[in-house]
């Protein structure tokens, strides 16, 4: 099992380019000196980002490695992951349940706040720890149901036919292997009333291999519609490979959306958030949601105001498609959907 608590500096295995993606994710990095000695970065970062590993364990693929700039301290993809000291600063308005998760959840790993459909715990962990990640201070350890636990939340679901869609979530449902996910897919599809099988995950960013004939098998089966949301902030976290995993996943019948936070310092320009939209639509991936960020505490040196984010939007207009522009959105805890702003 893949957990969040911090771990101690490790000696990491050199990546091969035909690792599968189970070696790929037992070798990712999980501390901070690796991360900076990879990348040539020099140690005076550590203090503070020791500070931000201690509360958020370090975790980066060595293929979403590959894509950074060696030297840059402010490369985009690598500050998504590098803790810094200001995750441990106390800012007025964030919190460590920004969405009121907890006010939903009527069974272990259930989290129900939308109607029609239901969110699943499908993994305690993540083969990427994203600094921003509004889940960092999850009770995964409440969450990780039993097999008695889990047939609870399938009655759950075949008792009312109001849901009719599940989404798998966690942590990232892909972490977890294809049997157990192959199982759950067999078990929401014999649910008459479920209609679409949704899936939120950055594996096929972070590690593209994970998409292998074993995922597509039991996804481009099931009489499911099937949806994957994919995570992406950044133009160039899409190379060959994630384009490669993308293809596959469409000509299995995948609908491929992609929703990104807004951060400050990554990319809160018009420039790359039209870049970024362009390069999803050219890797079949739809733009579908710009989040702004979930309060969540130790997260607030990404927040973007408002204001700026609007004005950010009314650029895009102005240079995208229709088809190409994000919707701009905010989540608010309690509220019956997601906010436009």
């Amino acid at each position: 099992m893949i957990t969040r608590t911090p771990d101690g500096v490790q000696t990491i295995a050199a990546h091969t380019p035909d690792a599968d993606w189970q070696t790929q994710l037992r070798e990712v990095i999980r501390d901070p000196v690796t991360l900076l000695d990879a990348l040539g970065l020099p140690h005076s970062l550590l203090e503070g980002a020791y500070g931000g590993h201690r509360q958020f364990s370090v975790r980066v693929p060595r293929a979403y490695l590959n894509r950074m700039t060696p030297g840059d301290p402010d490369d985009p993809l690598l500050r998504q992951v590098l803790p810094l000291a200001q995750e441990s600063d106390s800012v007025a308005g964030f919190v460590t349940d920004p969405l009121a998760e907890a006010e939903h959840t009527p069974h272990s790993g259930l989290i129900h706040k939308y109607a029609g459909r239901v969110l699943l715990i499908a993994s305690a962990g993540c083969a990427i720890n994203c600094r921003y990640c509004f889940r960092r201070h999850f009770p995964y350890e409440d969450h990780t149901p039993s097999m008695a636990q889990w047939q609870a939340t399938l009655d759950y679901l075949r008792d009312d036919s109001s849901i009719t869609e599940a989404i798998l979530s966690g942590g990232d449902p892909l972490v977890s292997s294809d049997r157990r996910l192959a199982w759950l897919c067999r078990e929401l599809a014999d649910i008459p009333h479920l209609r679409r099988l949704r899936l939120h995950t950055r594996l096929p960013v972070v590690i593209p291999d994970r998409i292998d004939d074993a995922l597509l098998e039991w996804l481009g089966t099931t009489r499911l519609q099937r949806v994957m949301v994919l995570h992406i902030n950044h133009p160039r976290e899409i190379d060959d490979a994630v384009r490669d995993a993308c293809r596959r996943l469409r000509q299995a019948g995948v609908t491929l959306l992609n929703q990104s936070v807004l951060l400050r310092g990554i990319n809160d320009d018009a420039d790359t958030l039209a870049a970024l939209s362009e390069t999803l639509f050219e890797a079949g991936i739809q733009p579908y949601y710009l989040h702004v960020l979930d309060a969540v505490a130790g997260a607030a040196h990404f927040d973007v105001p408002d204001d700026e984010a609007r004005a950010l939007v009314a650029q895009l207009r102005a240079r995208l498609s229709g088809f190409l522009l994000p919707r701009l959105v905010r989540e608010v805890p309690g509220a019956v959907s997601k906010t436009p702003l």
